[in-house]
């Protein structure tokens, strides 16, 4: 499974950080549906898999202190983006949603 995970370009450790996080957000939720609780930490694991690698990359050219160990630094990341993952997913779903009805 961890060999297909990684042809696909997901590393287990942030996938399950992601998951974790969208998992976190499920649970202190109360406002949300039973379905945006189930699809939570899967979108935070996705989210996590393929964003962490760029969020880690920005954070290191802006100059933000990150703890020396990588695998500290991919676990926290993946964990935050698990945790605002599906508001990402709300707000880009927004802006295409307004950019399909301005006319042109």
């Amino acid at each position: 499974m961890r060999e297909l995970l990684e042809a696909l370009g997901l590393n287990p450790l942030v996938l399950v950080a992601g998951g974790a996080g969208g998992l976190l957000r499920a649970l202190s939720s109360t406002r949300h549906s039973l379905r945006e609780r189930i699809v939570s930490p899967l979108c935070g694991a996705l989210a996590a898999g393929y964003l962490t690698a760029a969020g880690v990359h920005i954070l290191r050219s802006i100059s933000v202190p990150l703890p020396d160990d990588p695998l500290a630094t991919f676990g926290a990341v993946g964990f935050i983006l698990g945790v605002s993952a599906m508001w990402l997913s709300d707000f880009v779903m927004l802006f295409v949603l307004q950019k399909l009805r301005r006319p042109v």
